[in-house]
């Protein structure tokens, strides 16, 4: 795995961080040809190739056009912009910000909407920005240097001091959560995307080898003292339509019962506790 993600890696670096380069850099991440970018945008290959080579300078607009057909992530057409000697396009405020409130309000609300079960908002990286009472009882027995803010779930996951010991499926479910990094960082070409793929990679490689559950769906199993094991499907959504940089990439893990009894312990548990694990 480790040799994918090495594959994945940024080993083009631009010379001149010039527009032209990195647009260039974008469309061939992309592996689409001159013509094929000019048949989605609708902009002549000729001149692409001269924004490419530097030999025409393009609007803001025509950043932002090609940009759009790249599917270049909000923070990198910032760059793009800046790299042209333009404004940033695309604000980039904190997620505490007051103007954002509406937005984070209403995922919080989805969290308690989710209620006994566990859900968490996550950014890009993974890193927990909220989560529900529900998610106290998957970590139980972690290793409390993981639990200290920003808290990465998929670290958490792979760890050998987090939940890896108690993933019954470990290899099944670490393989997961790898694509999606992968997938991600081909993406984003962001280098911290990179690097957690290739530390999850480390742990799955260091991790014995799991069998198949046979599920028909890909289920988080975890073992847990004196009871039947929890299993989990989980389900992901994000924001559509984020006009600002920080909502991108934000997104909702929910876990759902894959089975009656962990349906029945965390129903049980809710209503002896009041919805507090």
């Amino acid at each position: 795995m480790s040799t994918l993600v090495d594959s994945l890696a940024p080993a083009d670096p631009v010379d001149a961080r010039t527009v032209g380069p990195l647009l260039r850099g974008w469309r061939e991440r992309r592996r689409f040809s001159q013509q094929e970018l000019s048949n989605r945008s609708a902009v002549s290959t000729r001149h692409l190739s001269r924004v490419e080579t530097g030999r025409a300078h393009p609007t803001p607009e025509m950043i932002l056009h090609l940009a759009d057909h790249l599917d270049v992530p909000l923070r990198a057409r910032n760059e793009l912009l800046l790299a042209g000697g333009y404004a940033p396009h695309y604000r980039d405020r904190d997620l505490a910000d007051a103007s954002l409130a509406v937005v984070m309000d209403g995922l919080r609300g989805l969290l308690d909407a989710h209620m006994p079960y566990p859900a968490l908002l996550l950014d890009t990286y993974w890193d927990v920005v909220d989560a529900n009472e529900g998610v106290a009882a998957l970590l139980e027995g972690c290793a409390p240097r993981l639990l200290e803010p920003p808290i990465n779930v998929i670290r958490l996951c792979v760890h050998e001091e987090g939940l890896a010991p108690r993933i019954r499926n470990f290899t099944q479910w670490a393989s997961h959560l790898h694509h999606q990094l992968v997938h991600r960082a081909e993406r984003t070409h962001d280098p911290r995307h990179f690097a957690l793929a290739e530390e999850t990679a480390r742990h799955l490689a260091a991790m014995p080898r799991t069998a198949p559950t046979g599920s028909p769906v890909l289920t988080l199993e975890l073992t847990v003292p004196d009871a039947a094991p929890l299993r989990f499907f989980s389900t992901s959504a994000q924001l559509t339509t984020p006009a600002d940089a920080a909502l991108e990439g934000l997104h909702l893990e929910t876990f759902l019962p894959a089975d009656d009894a962990t349906r029945r312990r965390f129903e049980k548990n809710s209503q002896a506790h009041g919805s507090a694990w």
